[in-house]
């Protein structure tokens, strides 16, 4: 499913986490959105409440001068003999009229003592209006005799009314008594708010047009002042990928006296000790890898003349005093522990100097298992503990050099026959799709926290007082190591003091092929139950 996905929307989570520019330029944009946002909000709603108070106040002191006017016009005609309906129709046509030019809808709902609704009927109002326009709340202050007042409203009409749109408005109530009957009338004035809506939405236009180009001007720029920080940032760190690939001679350009110029500069700086120290370390390696060699190779030549003495002399052990035979037999001993410290110096220069190849073939990890079990046979007698073999039933073949594997774990076998304490070791063999390993078993000394990792080191000891009787060099553990690696495996330890250690190697079945599990546990099944 992700394979169908665009590449931008697969590589956009990636590209998120790993550009700052990205981050600062969106995290910059939407909290200008969000101030823009509040900042337009509130002059919006400045602006609004502006309006509709100029508009109130103009509305209501106009729905005044009409109910004044009214009076003055009733005064007038107060000692007349008028009736009633004309009276009241006198006193609503000319409002009227002035409504149609100005923009406004009048209703005079019917007096106040008959507690009559103006849907009741008996109003006189501007034709094709909804006298529902009039909220009720506004109708029950003016049950009784109220000064000047108003209220938002949502005007309603039932045609098309000439300069009186249906839409939100404002109504003005205000009470008149007419002198024909003596009773008290309420006027209801309705003005539109029309035009304050439309100005409203200019507003609101004009700054959202203002506010897309505004965010984008902000974008680029933080664009800009981002790139102008994040670029040499970028430039450093191809430079650090660069010199870590091993390209010493790699330095910033350094341009300007600010703040990253000098970071570079730093940098540059820093990047030239590191290689001069690099050199060094390299040449005292180089130094050191050729004295071993050489020495290693002129020691032969002695060493061979020494045992070629040695043989003359062991062979007539049997002519010899008993003293001066023991020295003959410790001299010969010692003379081959001497040729195989040799032999394991000159394999780890070669090691060290990257000389060691492969010779691969497939091999069955449970063969060169049983060999190795055959060979130790007779150290194991010695000290007094036997080496089992947990034949899986079924071939472990894996592609690797036989004579290192067998080599590795010859090693292994035999350390932990030296750490056994007369106790069993125990050989196991798996294998699976992908891996083969070979796990050595034993319930000795063990090792303590931390030693698992350091017992691969050259010359390294857990006990320096205790003797190697199997007449180990100190390197087997190290040369193991660098076997492994060169298949491409993991070779790994467990221990635990008084609870004996486990060897784990783990190969690839096919050479090249990236380990990701082994088939045997490194920690013993038996350890685990016990803890």
């Amino acid at each position: 499913m992700r394979d169908r996905l665009p590449p931008a929307l697969r590589h956009g989570p990636a590209f998120w986490r790993r550009s700052v520019q990205a981050r600062v330029v969106v995290s910059t944009v939407l909290l200008s959105a969000a101030v823009v946002g509040i900042v337009g909000w509130f002059l919006i709603q400045q602006t609004r409440d502006g309006l509709l108070d100029n508009r109130v106040a103009a509305v209501v002191q106009e729905a005044e001068g009409e109910t004044e006017a009214a009076r003055v016009a009733l005064a007038a005609a107060s000692g007349l003999d008028v009736d009633e309906s004309a009276q009241q129709q006198a006193l609503v046509e000319p409002i009227q009229a002035r409504g149609a030019t100005r923009g406004f809808a009048v209703v005079l709902s019917p007096p106040i003592d008959e507690g009559l609704r103006l849907a009741d009927g008996g109003a006189k109002f501007t034709e094709g209006l909804d006298l529902s326009s009039v909220p009720e709340t506004l109708e029950d202050r003016f049950d009784s005799l109220s000064p000047t007042a108003w209220t938002y409203t949502d005007i309603r009409t039932t045609r098309d009314i000439q300069g009186l749109p249906e839409g939100p408005g404002i109504v003005v109530g205000s009470q008149v008594r007419l002198p024909a009957d003596d009773n008290t009338y309420t006027l209801y004035y309705l003005y539109p708010l029309a035009e304050q809506q439309e100005t409203l939405a200019l507003v609101s236009r004009a700054m959202l047009i203002a506010g897309v180009p505004l965010l984008l001007l902000v974008a680029g720029l933080t664009w800009l002042v981002t790139r102008q920080v994040v670029t040499p940032i970028r430039m450093a760190r191809r430079v650090a990928e660069r010199l870590a690939a091993g390209q010493l001679q790699e330095r910033l350009r350094v341009t300007g006296e600010d703040d990253l110029a000098r970071l570079a500069t730093s940098f540059n700086q820093m990047a030239s000790n590191l290689q001069k120290q690099i050199r060094q370390l390299e040449e005292l390696s180089r130094l050191q890898r050729r004295f071993v060699s050489d020495v290693s190779h002129e020691l032969r030549t002695p060493i061979t003349t020494v045992r070629m003495a040695s043989d003359v002399i062991h062979d007539a052990k049997p002519f010899l005093d008993p003293v001066t035979g023991r020295a003959a037999e410790l001299l010969q001993m010692e003379l081959d522990r001497f040729e195989t410290l040799l032999a394991d110096l000159l394999e780890i220069s070669r090691f060290d100097a990257g000389a060691a190849v492969l010779e691969t073939e497939d091999v069955d990890l449970v063969d060169v298992a049983r060999r190795v079990v055959d060979m130790t046979s007779v150290l194991a007698a010695q000290r007094d503990t036997r080496v089992v073999l947990h034949d899986p039933g079924a071939p472990c073949v894996a592609e690797a050099d036989v004579r290192r594997v067998e080599r590795i774990v010859r090693n292994l076998v035999t350390n932990a026959i030296d750490h056994a304490e007369s106790h069993d070791v125990e050989v196991f063999v798996g294998a699976d799709r992908q891996s083969a390993a070979i796990a050595v078993r034993d319930h000795g000394v063990g090792l303590g926290p931390g030693e698992s990792a350091m017992v691969f080191n050259r010359f390294w000891r857990a006990d320096p007082a205790r003797a190697r009787t199997s007449g180990g060099t100190g390197l087997g553990l190290s040369i193991s190591l660098e076997d492994t690696h060169l298949h491409g495996g993991w070779l790994q330890a467990w221990g635990r003091p008084g609870e004996g250690a486990q060897f784990r190697l783990t190969l690839p079945r096919h050479l090249g092929t990236q380990l990701r599990h082994s088939p045997l546990p490194l920690v013993p099944t038996d350890a685990r139950e016990t803890a």
